[in-house]
Parts: structure tokens; sequence; C-alpha cells
């Protein structure tokens, strides 16, 4: 009986130390994963879809050649998250190449990256393979891109309204103020988050062996 109860008390002993060393080591698990999860990059699988758009501009202060608006709006596109292969036409329009016209309007056939799972199903307008994708920072103001000017205000304020819905984005903080019939006062701020595909890094070119001599024979 003498030996009895100390047995048992080095039994639980040794149970409440194992009991508290897996409950340790399920914390350390537990705060890996998390660390982890908030180091992952935020990156989900897409698909491509398709859009086009018939633009007519509308605004006071600036006048575009038709062929002027759609290099400013492919411009807009690709900065804004489309597939590279956007493009952007010259409409039907009164006036001759390279000439301001009141009615500009531009063709716009391009593609936006949608997560996977949420494009529309059937329509034919979405390329199925998936991709990976990603959100990045967009940022639209005066010279950025360098293409964009403070004339361009009511232009970005148009695209905002009828073409970046066809986008997927989030954050969007659109401070743009344009003042008709002048530049004094009107300011471009758009910014927001567009989910789509990474942006392609250059890997850096070797440096040139032109110069170098074989080796002896």
């Amino acid at each position: 009986m003498e030996n009895t109860v100390p047995t048992r008390l080095k039994l639980g002993s040794m149970g409440t130390g194992s009991l508290i060393c897996a409950l340790l080591a399920s914390t350390v698990l537990i705060a890996a994963s998390a660390a982890f999860a908030d180091d992952a990059s935020p990156h989900a699988a897409g698909v491509w879809q398709k859009h086009e758009y018939s633009f007519q501009f509308m605004g006071f202060t600036s006048t575009y050649s038709c062929d002027g608006l759609a290099d400013k709006l492919k411009t807009l596109l690709i900065a804004s998250g489309a597939r590279p292969d956007a493009t952007a036409r010259a409409g039907a329009c009164a006036s001759g190449f390279g000439r301001p016209d009141k009615f500009a309007r531009a063709d716009l056939s391009f593609y936006t990256l949608t997560p996977a799972g949420s494009a529309p199903v059937g329509t034919g307008g979405s390329d199925s393979k998936p991709v990976d994708g990603t959100w990045i920072p967009v940022t639209v103001a005066p010279h950025r891109p360098r293409e964009l000017g403070t004339g361009d205000c009511e232009l970005v304020e148009q695209f905002h309204s009828s073409v970046l819905g066809m986008f997927t984005t989030r954050n969007v903080e659109n401070r743009t103020t344009c003042v008709p019939h002048q530049l004094s006062g009107s300011s471009i701020d758009l910014k927001f988050e567009s989910f789509t595909a990474p942006p392609k890094v250059s890997r850096p070119k070797h440096p040139s062996t032109a110069h170098e001599r074989p080796p002896p024979s």
C-alpha cells in the first residue's frame, strides 16, 4: 500500500507533462500555419472574359480624333489590367484620320480576368483555360500612365463610369474632378486594385561574351 500512491502520482505527472508538450506543439504548428498564410501571395485561378464595347466620347473640354481617342483608351485598358492583346480601333467618324471630331468614337475589344467559377457559363465570351491571377494596385493620374494629361480628365471620368465595371476590381477610390471648358481646377485621381495576370518580370540579359577569346589549345 505504501508504494501505490507515489506510483499513481508519478504516472499522473508523466501524463500531464505529455499533455502540456502536445498542447505546446499544437500551438507552435498553428502559429506557423498562420504566419505562412499571412506571407502567402494572394494568387488565385482566373479565366479571361471577353468584352466588346463601342465608346463614344462625351465631353466639353477636350476634343479627340477617332484614332487619338482609340490610342488613349487602349492605354487605359492595359493600365487597368486588360490582357495585352486588347484592341481599340477608330469608330465611324465624320472627320478624317488625325482630325478632331466632336463625336469621336472607338470600338474596344478586350479580355479581363475573372475569378474562376464566377464567369458566366455558356456565353461563348470567355477563355475557359484557368490562369494564375493576382490583385495589382492601379493609379490613374496625370502622366500615370505617361500618355495621360489633365486634359484627359473627362475621358478618365467616362472610362470609370462605363468601362471599369467590366473589370474585376476592389477598393475603388475615385476623386477625379473635371471642370467643364477649362483645365484649371480639374484633377485626375483614380485608384483601385484590379484582378489580373501577374506582370511578367523581364529576365536579366547575360553579359556579352563576344570579346572572350577561346582557351589556348
